[in-house]
């Protein structure tokens, strides 16, 4: 197996465990093992992968609210994410993040937000400090179509234009905000457009094929380590479930037609197709990688089931230096 073979072998495993992970979570939120909201990105998983996959393992990314499958697609470990989702004391925030707020720090992910934009100015401040610090680490935020339309995101692009600084803007339009139709909301075609108002490279690529993703995503991230400046890369994907779990819709907002579509581009099966119709991997082989997935899965859940919740004593750990140093030694 040549090195390209190796790296699509590990772009269909993560793409598959994402979807394992998203589809075990729905399961254990429904039953209230998993409490709030939980947003999936299920469809989304080539989207997610192809982009990660462009990072180098110390470079830094941000999320949005529907942010699970980043970290797994940047190669965290499914255990300590499933732990925080549950909330519990060995989560990657020690379960004070929880589904929509977690940050993962040992893959470079500084954190997801159910603020709407609000993780692309801390994008940017990760950029600048690479640039202060002398390093060619580069910043890939993501944001939904929705938040493209946000303030913050385009002051970001216009300092990050005028400093060059080494961030890739990563949208995620999976065509709906909520239940806001992307043609509602937006008065461009193509959100990769407004780029072109910064003076840097718009692109837009099919979100449901990683290769594409993976290679438009990799023209970025080399673009910004050269101090060239920034790129706003747009996949075009979908949402196949509701915006989330936990968050009953009243009105029916989209036809099922439409959802059928997307349903017959599912990246998995068609990922999958394309490994073995090239003579990648065997079709045994991509039954094996399956089963390894739900194992990791498995396993993840147990070990987040068998963790403890934070103690009570420990609630404002994190929020102050401790011990407090008293203000006239300050002085």
């Amino acid at each position: 197996m040549t090195q390209d073979d190796e790296l699509l072998t590990e772009m269909y495993r993560r793409m598959y465990l994402i979807r394992v992970f998203e589809e075990r979570a729905i399961e254990l939120q429904r039953k209230g093992e998993i409490p709030g909201a939980l947003h999936t990105s299920l469809n989304q998983e080539a989207t997610v992968v192809g982009a990660t996959l462009a990072l180098r393992h110390d470079d830094y990314m941000t999320g949005n609210h529907r942010s699970h499958g980043h970290p797994i697609g940047k190669g965290a470990k499914v255990d300590r994410l499933m732990a925080e989702l549950m909330g519990k004391r060995t989560g990657v925030c020690q379960g004070r993040g929880g589904s929509m707020h977690l940050a993962d720090f040992s893959v470079g992910s500084l954190g997801e937000s159910g603020i709407i934009a609000s993780g692309v100015p801390v994008a940017l401040g990760a950029g600048i400090s690479a640039q202060v610090r002398g390093t060619d680490q580069v910043c890939l935020t993501f944001f939904g179509d929705g938040a493209s339309n946000a303030g913050a995101i385009h002051e970001s692009m216009n300092m990050a234009a005028i400093w060059k600084v080494p961030v890739v803007f990563f949208c995620e339009n999976n065509q709906w905000a909520v239940t806001t139709p992307i043609a509602k909301s937006t008065s461009v075609v193509d959100i990769a457009q407004r780029a072109s108002a910064y003076g840097f490279p718009g692109v837009v690529v099919d979100g449901q094929d990683p290769v594409e993703v993976f290679t438009a995503t990799t023209e970025a991230v080399e673009r910004a380590r050269r101090g060239e400046g920034p790129t706003l890369v747009e996949a075009k994907t979908y949402r196949i479930l509701e915006h989330a779990e936990g968050l009953p819709i009243p009105s029916k907002y989209r036809e099922e037609a439409e959802i059928d579509v997307w349903r017959l581009r599912d990246p998995l099966p068609a990922f999958a197709k394309r490994l073995t119709g090239e003579g990648i991997l065997t079709e045994e082989q991509v039954t094996e990688i399956a089963r390894e997935v739900v194992l990791e899965v498995d396993a993840a859940i147990d070990f987040a089931r068998s963790s403890e919740f934070p103690s009570a004593d420990s609630i404002f750990d994190g929020l102050y230096s401790n011990p407090i140093i008293p203000l006239a030694r300050l002085r």
